[in-house]
């Protein structure tokens, strides 16, 4: 099982971005994932999460608006697509899968429900 994000790099404030999750090695509809980002000396926070079967997806509430996340299945590859970033976004971002099959299930939201974690890649946002 194979999760690894790629995309990240040195952006000017107001900039964007496109992180990418390519996934391998388990069957990405049975499962959900996540992003989430680890700035230095900060605990890891969520991002953004998308389901698994409609592509649903749910931000972190400071977040929403600028961030929005995609899946292609056929490519088995999640998106994260990140708008008008601010320094504060500086991170390392990840992205995990959760299984969607258990019962009952988990909040996507949390770093105990993910089952694989990819590692991660460095977004810095600065002038």
């Amino acid at each position: 099982v194979q999760l690894q994000a790629s995309g990240g790099g040195l952006v000017q404030p107001g900039g964007s971005l496109s992180l990418s999750c390519a996934t391998s090695g388990f069957t990405l509809d049975d499962y959900a994932i996540a992003w989430f980002r680890q700035a230095p000396g900060k605990e890891r926070e969520w991002v953004s999460c998308i389901s698994t079967t409609d592509s649903r997806t749910w931000y972190s509430d400071a977040l929403k608006g600028r961030f929005t996340g995609s899946r292609d299945n056929a490519k088995s590859t999640v998106y994260l697509q990140m708008n008008s970033l601010r320094p504060e976004d500086t991170a390392v971002y990840f992205c995990a899968a959760s299984d969607n099959r258990r019962q009952p299930p988990r909040p996507c939201n949390k770093d105990y429900s993910m089952d694989y974690w990819g590692k991660g890649t460095q977004v810095t946002v600065s002038s």
